[in-house]
């Protein structure tokens, strides 16, 4: 009998593989450009990157070079002075463990097909839910992203209410920096527009505790639900964290779920400094991490955390009548935890980098992007030209002209950006236009941050002098 030709012969995957492996070292070489000098892509002509599936097979050089041509076309969020948004390293360890992964392609919804690999992930979530001093009936588990954690806490929150009419008079409880995802996660959920409460914020971006007290109860008063709080433990635009204590103090008070973004500021957790600064965070009832960020591992891998094992259960815990068969009770069962069935196996790419560098050199870098980025504020500060916000808790920074509109600091960040060497974003908080610099990255050292705020100076005192000039920013 002929093999078929998906049914390839070891040769033929130890070719393609060796071929495929080379194209990914290549991928790891960092330049010192940011954005490629021609992002649009013109050298690859658009018909080979909108062509369609052949009926008959391509050769496999030419197809491996066109995948690397168009990754190699884009900006370039490895940099080490990429500092807009978060940047994402994407360890080649995690990279590595997806392929291996991959390449077993085990299901992991149940333990009873793979419980080996379930029993690591397990174990995984337990060193986590440990580190954040969550009690015993906690449970953690991996999602594709904060986006999805946030949409499985929400809705496990949701199914604490009495019932779905319920969900008409609910109220949530958030800030102006609060992510977005949140809002998404309320709308998918089933909640209106009208249960969602915006509280002010402190002189440092925070959510002001009294003044969500205060909302709480003027709710209560209208005859409102109240029933999620949610803290963020690093906000996206300013890295500004809730008073996560006193918050879970008030959900206490008032029975509400608390929930706590820490998509970005949860990992530092590893560290003293964070720590101390994410003060009450075990106390939540659910909390959301992402690896790409402050583990620096690749895109896809999100995790969430919960206090009570049994609310994920009661929402998502689901058997059709052909899975009657997968009754192992001694690990959890991952699609009884949220909406996947077949998952694909995330916690590779935790497991291997955690297990291959070793707990103490993602804390050390981690340590070392706080100071980074207490540096750089300083360094900012002592600009009289530059107006800059609260001293950073976590590894970002924002500034704008003292001086300047809005529009004039678009014009700076666009001063800064237009070298393709030093990458930084924009953010508005409290109304206002802001530049924002992360410092989030393992190549990113003291030299890099230098450059990039020598940049910054030089820009600053280019657009003074051409204000002096008469010219536009």
């Amino acid at each position: 009998m002929s093999r078929r030709q998906l049914d390839w012969p070891d040769t033929d995957i130890g070719r393609l593989a060796r071929k495929a492996v080379d194209a990914f070292v290549g991928a790891q070489r960092i330049g010192d450009r940011v954005v490629p000098a021609e992002l649009s892509g013109k050298d690859i002509p658009a018909t080979e990157l909108e062509r369609y599936p052949p009926e008959l097979p391509r050769d496999e050089d030419a197809l491996l070079r066109l995948f690397s041509a168009a990754g190699r076309n884009a900006v370039e969020n490895r940099a080490a002075r990429f500092m807009a948004f978060f940047p994402t390293r994407g360890l080649p360890a995690g990279a590595l463990a997806a392929m291996l992964a991959a390449g077993y392609n085990r299901p992991t919804g149940a333990p009873d097909y793979a419980p080996n690999l379930v029993r690591m992930e397990h174990s995984l979530m337990r060193w986590l839910c440990d580190l954040f001093a969550l009690p015993g009936g906690s449970i953690g588990t991996m999602t594709s992203g904060t986006s999805i954690s946030t949409l499985i806490a929400v809705a496990a929150a949701a199914d604490t209410l009495p019932d779905v009419a319920s969900r008409a008079n609910a109220t949530v409880y958030v800030t102006e920096q609060t992510h977005h995802c949140v809002v998404k996660a309320l709308r998918v959920a089933g909640f209106p527009a009208t249960a969602l409460r915006e509280v002010p914020m402190t002189p440092d971006w925070d959510m002001d505790p009294e003044a969500a007290r205060g909302m709480v109860a003027a709710d209560r008063a209208a005859g409102r639900l109240p029933f999620l709080l949610v803290g963020t433990a690093g906000t996206t635009a300013s890295g500004a964290i809730d008073a996560l204590g006193e918050l879970a103090d008030l959900a206490d008070e008032e029975d509400l779920w608390f929930h706590v973004d820490g998509a970005y500021g949860g990992f530092f957790q590893l560290t003293e400094r964070g720590g101390r600064r994410l003060a009450g965070i075990g106390r939540a009832d659910s909390i959301a991490l992402d690896p790409p960020k402050t583990l620096f591992l690749p895109f896809g891998t999100g995790v969430l955390l919960v206090r009570e094992a049994a609310h994920l259960h009661r929402t998502f815990s689901q058997r059709g009548d052909y899975m009657t068969d997968l009754d192992d009770d001694s690990l959890p069962a991952y699609a009884d935890l949220g909406p996947e069935l077949s998952r694909e196996y995330r916690a590779s790419q935790l497991w291997l980098p955690l297990h291959l560098h070793g707990v103490a050199a993602f804390r050390e870098t981690l340590d070392d992007m706080l100071s980074l980025a207490e540096f750089a504020h300083d360094d900012l500060a002592g600009d009289p030209a530059l107006e800059v916000g609260p001293r950073p808790r976590l590894a970002t920074v924002v500034f704008r002209l003292a001086d300047g509109t809005d529009e004039d600091n678009r014009g700076l960040l666009r001063w800064i950006n237009q070298d393709g060497r030093t990458h930084l974003s924009g953010c508005v908080v409290e109304g206002r236009y802001f530049l924002r610099m992360t410092v989030l990255n393992p190549a990113t050292y003291r030299s890099e941050v230098e450059g990039a705020l020598a940049g910054i100076h030089d820009a600053v005192r280019r657009r003074v002098l051409t204000h002096q000039r008469g010219g536009g920013a």
